[in-house]
């Protein structure tokens, strides 16, 4: 589990991480899904209730990414205005995140998604990614470059983490429930 999880970690941080930092999460969360109690008991200054929707290691690994890797917000136009600080003054936006103030969610992620669609063609652009459980926040997700997004899914199944590309997965919702 220890390599799908560095992998996967590797992947939602786009280039924001190290090899040594991937390598220390990946290894903490590991240990912390194959013995929960000694985990805890190796390390009693982690703040972990036995009440949290998500396992441990998977409640290590949702906490150990830096605010640039994942993205929690209570609404669109605070998750977007983090993406964009995560990228810096060196990437240009058309869209800003007062444009997402009025609209509604389906129409917030059907922007955003198109603007990071337009970022780094070489890899596809990104996809954003709706990441775990939202413990504190009503949204939370990573960025995913489009041409990762099948191999990120695919261990997100493997380690048990849940993931979905937020607005494919808010459609879908969306236009079942039209049905």
């Amino acid at each position: 589990m220890k390599e799908q999880l560095a992998e996967l970690i590797e992947k939602i941080s786009s280039g924001c991480l190290g090899a040594e930092e991937i390598a220390s999460i990946a290894d903490e969360a590991a240990q912390a899904y194959a013995d929960p109690e000694a985990f805890l008991q190796a390390n009693p200054d982690i703040n972990y209730d036995d009440d949290f929707p998500i396992p441990l290691g998977e409640w290590v690994v949702v906490g150990s990414l830096p605010d640039i890797v994942l993205f929690q917000a209570d609404d669109h136009e605070q998750l977007f205005a983090q993406i964009l600080a995560s990228f810096g003054k060196a990437v240009r936006f058309v869209l800003k995140p007062k444009d997402l103030r009025k609209a509604d969610p389906l129409t917030a992620l059907k922007r955003i998604q198109t603007q990071l669609s337009s970022l780094y063609p070489e890899k596809g652009g990104y996809v954003l990614v709706d990441f775990s459980e939202p413990l504190d926040d009503e949204l939370q997700a990573v960025l995913v470059y489009t041409s990762d997004l099948e191999r990120v899914m695919a261990l997100c199944v493997e380690v048990g983490i849940y993931a979905a590309p937020a607005y494919a997965s808010l459609l879908a919702e969306q236009e079942q429930s039209d049905q």
